[in-house]
């Protein structure tokens, strides 16, 4: 299934997405009524919507006639990313120091009031960041809670992927010596624009994905490239925590972004910054 979280008419509402077409799921009747919430009913309700979602759906509609929202517009807790997770990242980012590829998962988050649409603007305050940058990742989204899952489960514990443009303030990232307060200024996550359900994606280690600012490529790589691919990000993280239902992890970007560029390369008003991953879709956004 391809899933949405939209508002139609001034509500909000979740969708399935069926070529052209939102199928909007019933506010009635028992059904959820938010993305988190489909995810809070398990497994069960999953599978009998994806095996006849008209019983849930109580009004289709063209695609293009709702505001399509990130597919968890605010979760419950902060989006968990991973830096330094494509060799190629690595070694730009090193520049002149030896490249050495992390033994370890890199984890940082970003703040829930980080997470923006896939089509919506991206804020920008020259006066508090010049150097806004675009990393296009590849976003799990938790369906089964657990903890030290071991990596040959860990992707049965997965609901869907999505999209996520992890904007970085980079002048703010490395003056604070940390990632957090350069990762999670206003609108700086745009995710989505749906989310496609694990069944669809029986390889998350074989997506392409790429970035384009202004119509030219900046980003082109595979998720094959991963340091950690997702079941090993799965495993390590639920060993010193609980993963839970709805829980967000962008599982990091390639080469290609902008501060590492000769010269360095950073959006502007008015650029637009598209990502897309293979099979979920695509992001344009545009920094106002």
């Amino acid at each position: 299934m391809h899933l949405i979280s939209c508002r139609y008419r001034g509500a909000e509402r979740v969708g399935v997405v069926t070529g052209d077409c939102a199928g909007l799921i019933s506010a009635r009747d028992g059904w959820p009524r938010t993305m988190l919430a489909l995810i809070d009913a398990g497994p069960e309700l999953w599978s009998a919507l994806a095996s006849n979602p008209d019983r849930a759906i109580d009004e289709r509609v063209p695609l293009s006639a709702v505001e399509l929202c990130a597919p968890i517009p605010r979760p419950r807790k902060n989006i968990m990313c991973l830096g330094w997770n494509y060799a190629d990242h690595v070694r730009e980012s090193a520049g002149a120091r030896a490249a050495e590829i992390p033994e370890h998962p890199v984890v940082f988050t970003k703040n829930t009031t980080s997470v923006n649409g896939p089509y919506g603007d991206i804020p920008w305050d020259p006066d508090l960041t010049t150097q806004l940058d675009w990393e296009v990742e590849l976003a799990v989204i938790v369906g089964i809670g657990g903890r030290r899952i071991p990596v040959a489960d860990a992707l049965r514990h997965v609901f869907g992927y999505t999209v996520i443009n992890d904007i970085s303030a980079r002048d703010l990232q490395f003056r604070h010596k940390q990632y957090f307060l350069g990762k999670s200024l206003d609108g700086t996550c745009p995710m989505g624009p749906v989310i496609v359900t694990a069944d669809e994606i029986p390889d998350p280690q074989a997506l392409e994905l790429r970035t384009w600012v202004n119509g030219e490529i900046k980003q082109s790589s595979s998720t094959h490239y991963q340091v950690f691919g997702v079941a090993r990000v799965l495993s390590i993280l639920s060993l010193g925590m609980p993963l839970e239902p709805g829980d967000i992890i962008s599982t990091g970007t390639p080469g290609g972004v902008g501060f590492v560029r000769n010269p360095p390369e950073f959006l502007r008003q008015g650029d637009l910054v598209e990502c897309e991953v293979q099979g979920i879709g695509r992001l344009r956004n545009r920094v106002r």
